[in-house]
């Protein structure tokens, strides 16, 4: 209904203002469909249906309701023809500016610059865009009249009688080829029933009734001869603003750098402000908010209560029935059960804390009684009215803690994953704490391209994986060569360096002569070249005896981290107060259990809702960071807080700025 309500208001917005003379219709979203294939079905553009249906800038779903600025009485345009569009003021537009419009986003929709809006609508400077209001569009041109060249590729169809068939592509679906013989997707899997489990490349469809292209009227044993369709890419421009580089443009617009590169050669020579770039007109544009830490501690609102469940894998009737192991040998010999006793020993500290603090949240803590393909989820859902809690924590294993998401999604309770670093499902509830190994070692590299560094690999010859990945990562990247087993010189390295630039050298070994003869290499060459040495995930032989810290310290070590290792004086009073309490030290999973639970207890204590907070507020507690974001409003949140940590000459580990 929500939804219904905003394409309502927006169709008033600007129906009134831009459109007089336009027809408006509805498209209902079918299954494949993107904004491009729907523009270009109704011949207009993406920037077009996005005015109409600004919500259609987060994606489109099947069965999504678009409204459509079109003509009834419009005719095809014939190919290679000119139209020529008187314009009624030469000298300027007015826009009735819409919700999620930006002063950027509207110099791209009318192919301008913001300099030219801000210039002629001076209060958009000091007051910002405001819904409803309008604002002045400078022209083009100073002519009245604009030549527009329009090319059609439409197809001529014809009927048949008689099936023909067809050859089963990469990418094709059985909607998209429904479509394009013009047949229902149940048409075409009653001529064909072996498709009903799904297609396969290769496959020979036979096309009963409905339409076809005359270029595809073919007999079963003529051979099937499509002409290739000549693609015209559907492009919009972008002024490049002031301090944007080339990988904040790849973050901002989702775009590969190469892809980056061939719809603007001009880029290989650098960014420059003021450059007017290409980009795919159907990309959603990532607004990117830098965000600040906050002290959510100073900004308690304790007045209306809370409801937190968290759901712990005790399994407690499994121990009772066990009748050949005690609890004190299960103890010994069950890592799960001492996991979830040490996370749970960390998150009743977290509890302590926000007593002291006053915070107005009801706790219930419950046995989830799961292992990795079962749990006693729904049965605790329903028993114990969780679909009334603000938040749930847990449980461990992730098909579990996506089940009870799923379970959860319609009461708007949120649901965070602790542990895991798997995902499969995404929900608008769920809140995966503990970032992947890919997003930890994509940290490094967006670290490293941020600085504009140059990127050298030394990777072992036997991991052909890790070397693809590299390569992935950065086309530019500069693999040091050397032989099967591995030999290598300084020289081969140095050849590789750049003067007057940091070089960031990347190591992949768990050969301890490899990583050893490397580190000399580098403290050797680093007295004509800047470089650090940089691992992307943790590697065990460098906390060997035979790899001596001073020289990795020598090397400034550079690599990610889910967790601050500095010694910070909040680290220092929490291992303090675990050990009074608990007579160990705690552990990694007793300090994620009180980072975890303190952040949550925090953030549903504040002014603004709990979803407001993940959506603005990045957080660090005694080992962790937490920066959720998602991408678009059915996707999970997930965690993208990771240290960039380096050795320091002093021996001591640092946060790299």
């Amino acid at each position: 209904m929500k939804h219904f309500l905003s394409l309502f208001i927006c169709f008033f917005l600007i129906g009134f203002c831009g459109f007089s003379q336009e027809k408006i219709s509805k498209h209902i979203v079918a299954k494949g469909e993107t904004v491009v294939q729907i523009s270009q079905q109704y011949k207009i553009t993406p920037a077009d249906i996005y005015r109409l249906n600004p919500d259609a800038q987060n994606g489109i779903k099947p069965e999504m309701v678009l409204l459509i600025q079109n003509s009834l009485e419009a005719k095809p345009v014939k190919q290679n023809t000119k139209t020529t569009v008187k314009t009624d003021n030469p000298m300027t537009t007015m826009h009735v500016v819409v919700a999620k419009e930006t002063v950027y986003s509207l110099a791209k929709t009318y192919s301008t610059t913001v300099a030219d809006l801000e210039k002629l609508n001076p209060e958009i400077v000091k007051e910002g865009l405001k819904i409803g209001g309008t604002i002045k569009i400078p022209s083009k041109s100073d002519k009245s009249v604009i030549n527009i060249e329009s090319t059609s590729n439409k197809q001529k169809f014809i009927t048949k009688t008689e099936p023909i068939f067809h050859s089963v592509v990469a990418k094709e679906t059985k909607y998209s080829i429904a479509k394009i013989y013009g047949i229902s997707v149940d048409d075409l899997e009653k001529a064909n029933p072996e498709i009903k489990d799904g297609l396969q490349i290769g496959f020979r469809l036979k096309i009963v009734g409905g339409k076809t292209p005359s270029s595809l009227n073919a007999k079963e044993d003529e051979p099937v001869v499509e002409k290739p369709i000549e693609k015209i890419e559907d492009l919009m421009t972008y002024e490049v603003m002031p301090k944007e580089t080339l990988y904040s443009l790849t973050k901002k617009f989702d775009i590969d750098q190469d892809e980056l590169f061939r719809l603007n050669p001009s880029l290989k020579n650098g960014v420059k402000e003021g450059m007017v770039l290409k980009f795919p007109s159907d990309v959603i544009v990532n607004e990117i908010v830098e965000k600040k830490f906050s002290p959510l501690a100073k900004n308690l609102k304790i007045q209306d209560a809370k409801k937190l469940v968290m759901l712990l894998p005790f399994n407690i009737s499994k121990i009772e029935s066990d009748t050949v192991n005690s609890t004190i040998s299960r103890l010994k010999t069950d890592k799960f059960l001492n996991m979830t006793l040490d996370f749970y020993a960390g998150a009743l500290m977290a509890i302590d804390s926000a007593k002291t603090l006053g915070l107005n949240i009801e706790i219930k803590i419950l046995d989830s009684q799961e292992t990795k393909n079962t749990s006693n989820i729904v049965a605790l859902i329903e028993q114990n009215n969780i679909k009334n809690a603000d938040v749930v924590i847990g449980p461990f294993y992730q098909n579990n803690v996506e089940k009870t998401a799923e379970l959860l999604v319609k009461n708007s309770v949120y649901v965070i994953s602790p542990l895991s670093k798997e995902t499969s499902k995404s929900y608008k509830n769920l809140i995966l704490a503990t970032p992947s190994n890919e997003m930890i070692k994509s940290a490094m590299f967006d670290f490293m391209k941020e600085k504009k560094g140059n990127i050298v690999a030394v990777v072992d010859p036997k991991k052909g994986n890790s070397k693809k990945y590299i390569s992935q990562k950065n086309k530019d990247i500069r693999f040091v060569p050397m032989d099967a087993t591995g030999k290598f010189t300084a020289d081969s390295i140095a050849i590789k360096l750049v003067k007057n630039k940091m070089n960031y050298v990347i190591l992949d070994s768990e050969k301890t002569g490899m990583i050893l003869k490397t580190i000399n290499f580098l403290i050797t060459l680093s007295k004509d070249y800047q470089l650090q040495l940089v691992i992307l995930e943790k590697n065990e032989t460098l906390d060997f005896e035979e790899i001596p810290l001073d020289k990795l310290a020598k090397l400034k070590m550079l690599y990610p981290s889910l967790t601050n290792e500095n010694e910070m004086v909040e680290s220092r009073i929490f291992e303090r107060e675990f050990k009074e309490k608990n007579k160990v030290f705690p552990n990694q999973f007793a300090t994620r259990g009180f980072d975890i639970t303190f952040d949550t207890l925090l953030r549903l204590s504040q002014e603004k809702s709990f979803a407001a907070t993940l959506d603005t507020d990045t957080t660090q507690q005694v080992d962790s960071k937490f920066d959720y974001d998602k991408k678009n409003p059915s996707d999970s949140f997930t965690n993208k807080g990771i240290y960039i940590l380096y050795y320091d000459t002093d021996l001591s580990v640092k946060i790299a700025q």
